[in-house]
């Protein structure tokens, strides 16, 4: 007896559309067709049809099946590597409903990094997508400083980010000198926050350069022209 493509499908419990994408990634082999031209299904294709939703249902990826074919011969050790791999992706899970439990309890965004939900409030879209570009690049550790370091905004923080990108050069001069103080004051209570990509795990030129690349295209000209004129500031001031 053979079946159709259609009555296949049903039997195991599965799509038309499905079983064709099998045949497209080469887990179920094209059956022969009939006189009539159509294709036809026997018990050996069902099997595999079978096969293949059971191992879905468990959590397979369609990528890993294929090599699962011989796991017949040590069903043990197939059956202790899925367990692993379901573990795996259990406890990520857990992970991810842990985040989007505090991301609730802060009625933060879903795109802001756990860490930094009780902030989100207080935060800019900007600064949001800064610490998102950050987190990218920099340490867990330096993150977690940097979650510190803004818990406590200074009144400054909030000129800067409300500056307006016309700015006459007079408003960028007082708030690059009213910026000074409070930088270095920061960087003698944290002085990771000189250098944070000293320890990015890809590399503190590539962080530094991710970074920069932020600033310049989140920031407004005002605003770019106050972090220029407070690095001369710096510089300045360490001489």
């Amino acid at each position: 007896m053979s079946w159709s493509t259609q009555q296949v499908a049903e039997l195991a419990g599965t799509t038309v559309k499905a079983v064709r994408y099998y045949h497209q990634i080469g887990l179920l082999d094209v059956p022969e067709r009939s006189a009539n031209g159509y294709k036809r299904y026997e018990v050996a294709h069902l099997v595999r049809l079978l096969r293949i939703r059971r191992l879905s249902d468990l959590g397979v990826p369609l990528s890993e099946i294929g090599s699962m074919d011989g796991a017949d011969d040590d069903p043990d050790g197939a059956i202790r590597a899925l367990d692993r791999e379901l573990e795996a992706t259990v406890d990520r899970l857990n992970r991810v409903r842990e985040e989007l439990a505090v991301l609730l309890r802060h009625r933060a965004p879903a795109h802001v990094p756990p860490e930094f939900a009780p902030l989100s409030g207080d935060l800019s879209e900007r600064q949001r997508s800064l610490l998102m570009v950050y987190s990218s690049v920099l340490s867990e550790d330096t993150m977690d400083r940097f979650r510190e370091m803004i818990s406590e905004p200074e009144e400054t923080d909030v000129e800067f980010e409300a500056l307006p990108p016309d700015a006459d050069a007079a408003t960028v001069e007082a708030l690059a000198v009213r910026l000074l103080p409070v930088v270095n004051r920061g960087r003698e209570r944290d002085p990771w926050s000189a250098d944070p990509a000293s320890d990015a795990p890809g590399g503190a030129r590539r962080a530094k350069h991710t970074m920069a690349e932020a600033l310049v295209q989140l920031y407004n000209p005002a605003q770019l022209r106050v972090l220029k004129r407070l690095n001369e500031l710096l510089q300045e001031s360490d001489h």
